[in-house]
């Protein structure tokens, strides 16, 4: 009998773990008729924002979540936001669709993450803002970047759509030391809908009524309109999805957690450079990211045995054709190019089962013997 692929992703274990819940909660919803807005979307948000110790605002997506920051700040044309260029790409497509330029610094060759001190030199009379991104499941260090823009009065937007449920050196979650951060709830994400899905985590109150007011163009009241904002509503049927799901994300969390730590272990010593935590962070690892000599080859080597794994991110956003108007060159930022040439993710979810995470494991490490 042959062995059974392992996925780099795999939907539907969970689904049938939950399908008694999920249709209860979806079927509410049809019965209520209340689609945008109303009882679903309130209690989600309810609930979420008390995991936060915050307000949260649901939105349409992880990609909105960042626009409707950006654009509820009044960040815009003639303003520069400073980010990473090893992320996806919505983190500096928002930027620019507000008019406003995106700043690359490079990042930390171990961690991935934004490097603080770079982010400090880039700052300008221009800088509007500061968007980091909490990558691959864990944060960067909130506390010193609140410090930097402190200094400079400069709000800090986390991009949070891949660390649900991290937390950073300080033990504090994501918004703790900004002005707000986005999630994602991409149905892959640790905590996933049936579709996009998006939220706003914000400790201020004032700030949270704006972002509702953005989601629903910028009304005060019907056909009242204060400002520009967008259609970026999460559908009652996806927040009611999302309330069932997120009382097993700290359970799901803690697998993903122990898979990295399993990893971690059978990789120590070898070719292969394990993902590093940054000293007393909480990582929840949307994805388990090594960095691999000969990674192309290896790719084949697993794709060929059955063992999913990709490759986040192939080219980084300075380099891409859309941004070559900014004017940055290859070798610019040499820790971001050279992970783009060496990062692999391999399959980390919580329905894996011990069998499978061997064999990923044990597929890797041959192709270096």
């Amino acid at each position: 009998m042959s062995t059974p692929n392992v996925p780099l992703f795999e939907l539907t274990t969970q689904y049938q773990l939950l399908r008694p819940e999920i249709e209860a909660a979806v079927i509410k919803v049809l019965e209520s008729q209340q689609f945008t807005g109303g009882w679903a979307v309130e209690s989600f948000e309810q609930k979420l924002g008390a995991l936060h110790g915050a307000h949260a605002v649901a939105i349409s997506s992880g990609t909105d979540a960042l626009l409707a920051a950006l654009m509820a700040l009044g960040i815009g044309a003639g303003a520069e936001v400073i980010t990473t260029p090893f992320t996806f790409f919505a983190t500096a497509g928002t930027i620019a669709r507000t008019g406003a330029k995106p700043v690359f610094v490079d990042i930390d060759p171990d961690t991935f993450l934004i490097n603080l001190p770079a982010v400090a030199a880039a700052i300008t009379p221009a800088t509007g803002a500061i968007m980091p991104v909490h990558l691959f499941g864990q944060m960067v260090n909130a506390l010193k970047l609140a410090e930097i823009a402190c200094r400079h009065n400069l709000p800090v937007i986390e991009d949070s759509a891949q660390s649900i449920g991290a937390l950073d050196a300080t033990g504090a979650v994501m918004g703790t030391h900004s002005r707000c951060a986005a999630l994602s709830f991409y149905p892959t994400k640790n905590l996933g809908a049936y579709g996009d899905g998006g939220a706003l985590i914000t400790r201020d109150a004032t700030l949270a009524a704006r972002f509702k007011q953005t989601r629903q163009h910028g009304e005060t009241s019907r056909y009242h309109h204060e400002f520009v904002g967008g259609n970026f509503r999460l559908d009652a049927i996806q927040c009611a999805i999302l309330e069932v799901k997120l009382k097993y994300l700290d359970q799901w969390n803690n697998r993903r957690r122990a898979i990295g730590a399993y990893y971690n272990q059978r990789f120590a010593g070898s070719a292969v450079i394990a993902p590093v935590t940054a000293p007393g962070n909480h990582h929840v690892y949307h994805q388990y990211v090594i960095r691999a000599p000969k990674r192309d080859a290896l790719r084949d080597h697993l794709t060929k045995h059955g063992v999913g794994c990709n490759i986040y991110y192939p080219r980084s956003l300075h380099l891409q054709e859309c941004f070559a108007n900014l004017g940055y060159k290859p070798g610019q930022f040499p820790h971001t190019e050279q992970a783009c040439a060496e990062v692999l993710a391999l399959p980390i979810y919580p329905e894996l089962t011990d069998a499978q995470i061997t064999r990923v494991a044990d597929t890797v490490l041959a192709f270096y013997q």
